[in-house]
């Protein structure tokens, strides 16, 4: 009875032993459910938006060049300054064109002088000829000669005009308002129209400022399809900070880019403080209407080699990746073209610990 009594006592002590071992197997089998924050997607009303990297530049950009040959005497503006329509930036010597206007009015007061002294001829002759004491050939003459002496006066008018004009071209003002750029030739150089050294500087107007970019084949289609007052153009600058101003479609291509499938459009954008400078970067964003779309916050969208994807509370307590398509940004949301149905759950934190089939407690965020 004592043997059969410690045999029973030893098979129960064994299965408590199996039965405590097989409970400590079964909590390191199953995973912990990992906490996450969920949101119940609906479709909403977000604008229609596009993207682009645009390059600003001048509305007007004038090369100043010198228009006679000369000696360059003085720079009359700061380089990098704004300057007034009219203001003067360079002097050229004025001396040798002084003097050849001054030739130029000495002749044509001679022509004049000749003039009136082939009139004064023709009138003397007449007479003589309506007596018959000449023959009109020589009164034929008189008339002629003070034809040509009236062409002589004509051209030398024409030579005092065009040495005045000279004159005027050795003061080389801004034709526009605008900044001035950096000066090409030095103080003593001579200039010359007909080769390099009669690049000056340049001028390029900065208030209003044009933006151009380019726009797929598609969104450029939107865009037209889209009414134009609808159409908004922001900007925001290199530092990421978003430009106050908000700016207008003043151009927009006829052609698609046969290399980069795109289409060129140019904007027009105030600058009354020059806080965008021409040539700087900035990125374009396009909205033409509004449209009916799922946004979710960007926290929530990974990418991998397949694309952007989300993770989706699944009905059985865990985790579906789904591949989606996704728009523009809007905020701290992005907008999903594709993917997700309304009411589906998307997950929101702890994103970067999910794997597929892994068990969530999921809770709706507040």
């Amino acid at each position: 009875m004592r043997l059969l009594a410690l045999a029973l006592t030893f098979d129960v002590a064994a299965c408590s032993q199996g039965d405590a071992r097989q409970k400590k197997d079964d909590a390191k089998a199953a995973p912990t459910a990992l906490p996450v924050t969920v949101i119940e997607v609906a479709p909403k009303q977000v604008p229609v938006s596009f993207e682009a990297v645009g390059r600003t530049e001048g509305s007007r950009e004038v090369q100043i060049r010198a228009r006679v040959s000369g000696i360059l005497e003085k720079q009359l503006y700061t380089e990098g300054d704004s300057v007034q329509a009219g203001a003067t930036l360079f002097q050229i010597e004025r001396a040798p064109f002084e003097i050849e206007l001054a030739q130029a009015r000495g002749t044509l007061a001679q022509e004049i002088a000749r003039q009136e002294l082939a009139g004064k001829e023709v009138e003397r002759l007449k007479t003589l000829a309506d007596r018959r004491a000449i023959s009109q050939k020589e009164a034929d003459q008189a008339s002629s000669a003070l034809s040509q002496q009236s062409a002589a006066v004509q051209v030398a008018r024409a030579r005092v005009r065009q040495a005045e004009l000279n004159l005027s071209y050795t003061t080389v003002g801004a034709p526009i308002g605008g900044i001035t750029g950096r000066a090409q030739q030095s103080i003593g150089s001579l200039v010359t129209p007909t080769n390099e050294s009669a690049m000056l500087t340049t001028l390029t107007r900065g208030d209003p400022l044009w933006v151009r970019f380019s726009l797929s084949e598609a969104e450029f289609a939107t865009v037209r399809g889209s009414d134009p007052k609808a159409v908004e153009i922001r900007l925001e600058m290199a530092d990421g900070r978003a430009y106050p101003q908000p700016a207008r479609v003043n151009f927009a291509g006829s052609t698609v880019d046969a290399a980069t499938g795109t289409v060129q459009m140019r904007a027009e954008v105030p600058n009354p403080a020059l806080a965008l400078l021409p040539g700087q970067f900035v990125r374009v964003r396009v909205i033409a209407g509004t449209q009916q779309a799922i946004v979710v916050p960007q926290t929530a969208v990974m990418q991998n080699e397949g694309g952007r994807f989300v993770w989706v509370a699944g009905a059985d307590g865990k985790a579906v990746q789904r591949q989606i398509r996704a728009g523009g940004w809007i905020g701290a949301d992005w907008i999903v073209l594709e993917g997700l149905k309304p009411g589906e759950q998307v997950i929101v934190d702890n994103v970067v610990r999910l794997r597929p089939g892994a068990p969530i407690a999921a809770k709706k965020a507040s």
